[in-house]
């Protein structure tokens, strides 16, 4: 009992310490100090170093990169068919209520990490479209003794329909960013938006420069979690807020029973007979188990220098939204 009570104080003291560090570093510094908790740095360091999971599969970091990315490059043509068919059609709700909860409004900057077929990112360009339409909408009937000319103009010389917004996607997989452009070109988006091959452990941007921060369904497949959020932390601006969408863990016994049987008997079937690959789609629900629960989760975000951290479960905890800012 007495060395459970010690390993807890341990664990614990540890988080706070790096909490405490974290808030000390210098402006423009970025540290080196480890940002988990002190007592794991101890235990089969070397191995952590070396060993992760791919699903159920125990493999090394290097390969599980490798192994991901061929999940994705194998799926992106059908991706966004499984995802109706998975999900009967449900994850378009869960991406709607993820926008719903953004709330970005004209001159909104935002990255969307591991994004590739552009789902949050058609959905923002559209939701600030209309934000910005409303706006002037009512600019227009604030006016006094305004002609039908000036109102004209008004429409049909808007310079900007986006009011200055502007959403990067930026995703690992040249297979994932190819479908999104496409898509990009037949629903006719062309201003507001930029494609960027790049990796969430290692974003390809400058510090401070976005105002929010989304990644959908893409986070339980990065090597590294804690390096993921905290580069999320460095790119958003002061204020920023990051927003996180992904498969959670299920809280009622009855819903978690009938899921598992779905998600281990349904989908990989699926993924067999309409994108003709078996593995991928094992690998895909063997990664939501492995995936750390809403409470969990949100300690990891906390750790990475966020704060306000909360989350709402959705659809009896199957995915979760959780949400910080950068302050």
């Amino acid at each position: 009992m007495a060395t459970h009570r010690s390993c807890a104080l341990w664990s614990y003291c540890g988080r706070r310490w790096s909490r405490v560090m974290r808030c000390c570093r210098l402006p423009g510094f970025r540290s080196s100090w480890p940002r988990g908790p002190l007592g794991a740095r101890h235990l089969s360091q070397e191995k952590q170093a070396t060993e992760t999971h791919f699903g159920f599969e125990t493999v090394s970091e290097k390969e599980k990169g490798g192994k991901v990315y061929h999940v994705f490059e194998s799926v992106a043509k059908k991706y966004d068919v499984m995802n109706d068919m998975m999900s009967l059609g449900i994850h378009r709700i869960w991406k709607d209520l993820l926008l719903w909860k953004m709330h970005p409004f004209p001159g909104t900057q935002l990255l969307d990490v591991a994004g590739g077929t552009g789902d949050i990112a058609f959905r923002f360009l559209n939701y600030v479209r209309a934000q910005h339409k409303r706006k002037q909408k009512r600019q227009l009937r604030a006016q006094q003794n305004v002609s039908w000319e000036e109102i004209a103009k008004k429409y049909h010389n808007e310079e900007d329909p986006l009011g200055g917004s502007r959403v990067v996607v930026c995703d690992i997989n040249k297979e994932m960013l190819k479908i999104g452009k496409q898509k990009a070109r037949a629903q006719g988006h062309k201003a507001g938006l930029a494609w960027v091959l790049g990796d969430a452990e290692e974003l390809p941007f400058d510090d401070d420069k976005f105002d929010v921060y989304s990644i959908a369904f893409g986070i339980r497949n990065v090597t590294h979690i804690d390096q993921a959020l905290q580069e999320a932390h460095r790119v958003l601006k002061p204020g920023g807020r990051f927003l996180c969408l992904e498969f959670s863990q299920v809280n009622n016994p009855l819903i978690s029973r009938l899921y598992d049987l779905y998600s281990f008997q349904v989908i990989p079937v699926l993924g067999e007979v309409i994108a003709g690959d078996w593995k991928s789609y094992q690998y895909l629900v063997e990664s939501i188990r492995q995936f750390p629960s809403q409470e969990e989760f949100k300690e990891m975000i906390e750790d990475a220098g966020f704060e306000k951290v909360t989350y709402e479960s959705l659809t009896s905890g199957i995915v979760a939204i959780h949400s910080g800012f950068k302050l």
